[in-house]
């Protein structure tokens, strides 16, 4: 299992499998076809449905088209067996002969693959790739998520999680101070800066979520308007972790180093499903994305409540469980509608998931790793119409 740092991106919205991911292929063509005439870009399958509303064209023609001639080419009908997000660059001298042609597939979370090239990390860091078999080391050794992390990480891992917060607790500030309507034609308006300042009227209670909703609106809104952010686990879902995270840190006083800590807790959570199954929307649904983030986010808010190791995988459990079958259909392929909602309301599912482990002993019948299981086949049975095709749910909505 690989680095949480290839989980936690620092980068551009508004997808990370739609835009990190093709604008990455494009810089690594870039390089292999340097000295071409002119180069075409073939999308497929949901990159090429969804596409446009994702700035997937954009992402690859800032790259290419300083260098060289680009022409995108899409053919949304047509989805390669490896994986739907993939893409075809080929690159041609002045006599038109075609010099270097690769194809890569955009897997998730800002990652790539190159045709005919696994999908298994070059470098594996983590010796467990299994929720139970780490829960079983913590009870053994007496430590704890975050410590296993940062054994098989090494202390410099502190640094760059400190760098992620930081652009998470930015991405939060600019949100809900933004107003205005979010690019893409469908005129949705930023919607954190009115939540944040309603919050204020209520009591406590209501106020504390009201706050959660604003936060994870401010990152989701940043994201959906191409700011920076951090994908976690992708850039559809950035919103829920850097929400609950922000708020606890801010209401409850979390010191910054517990909140890193809880970072790492949430980023090896991430890590064990994308890992053994996926965290593409285009491949397994948005229980892959936001159902994930909110399983993270669950286990970074136990983790900074003093639960055991028990009590944080069954906060991670449920958070996942009960996000089980959720189709991704965003209206006009844009990451807005449902997706910035559902990063609200799975930011508070977050904060319930670990209040309910917390009156528990941990002790539960279904364990993380089986549901991580569940997701993968369930995804895999999911028609692709309801996986980031903008083709069926609400994304047909008239």
């Amino acid at each position: 299992m690989e680095s949480i740092r290839q989980l936690f991106k620092i980068g551009n919205g508004p997808s990370s499998s739609h835009t990190m991911g093709p604008r990455k292929a494009a810089l690594l063509f870039a390089d292999a076809a340097a000295g071409a005439a002119r180069c075409e870009v073939t999308l497929f399958g949901s990159l090429a449905a969804t596409g446009k509303g994702h700035l997937t064209d954009k992402a690859i023609l800032d790259v290419l088209r300083p260098v060289m001639p680009t022409e995108i080419i899409w053919k949304p009908e047509t989805v390669l067996p490896f994986h739907t997000n993939a893409m075809t660059f080929r690159a041609f001298d002045s006599e038109n002969h075609e010099t270097i042609a690769r194809t890569y597939y955009s897997v998730g979370g800002g990652d790539i693959v190159l045709d005919g090239e696994s999908r298994v990390p070059a470098q594996s860091i983590y010796p467990l790739c299994k929720i139970k078999d780490i829960q079983d080391w913590c009870e053994k050794t007496g430590k704890s998520y975050w410590e296993y992390v940062g054994e098989n990480e090494g202390s410099d891992i502190w640094d760059y999680l400190a760098e992620v917060w930081r652009v998470m607790k930015a991405a939060v500030e600019r949100g809900i101070e933004a107003e205005g309507v979010l690019p893409g034609g469908l005129g949705v308006r930023r919607k954190a800066v009115s939540y944040y300042v309603h919050a204020a009227g209520y009591n406590s209670s209501l106020k504390s979520r009201g706050l959660v909703y604003a936060y994870a609106l401010a990152v989701s809104e940043e994201n959906a308007s191409g700011g920076q952010i951090v994908t976690a686990p992708t850039c559809g879902s950035c919103g829920i972790v850097p929400a609950v995270l922000y708020h606890l840190h801010t209401s409850k006083g979390f010191s910054e180093q517990r909140i890193l800590r809880a970072l790492a807790t949430a980023g090896l959570f991430g890590n064990v499903v994308k890992h053994n199954a996926s965290v593409s929307g285009a491949e397994v649904g948005c229980q892959g994305e936001v159902g994930v983030a909110c399983a993270m986010a669950a286990a970074a808010a136990s983790q900074l409540f003093g639960g055991t190791p028990a009590q944080i995988e069954y906060s991670a459990e449920m958070g996942l469980e009960h996000h089980l079958g959720l189709t991704c259909d965003p209206v006009c392929g844009l990451v807005q509608i449902p997706c910035i909602e559902r990063n609200a309301y799975a930011a508070a599912r977050a904060l319930d998931a670990n209040l309910y482990a917390a009156f528990s002993d941990g002790r539960h019948s279904v364990d993380f790793d089986r549901i991580v299981e569940v997701m993968k086949q369930t995804g895999h049975d999911i028609p692709s119409l309801y996986k980031e095709t903008a083709q069926g749910g609400l994304a047909v909505i008239k």
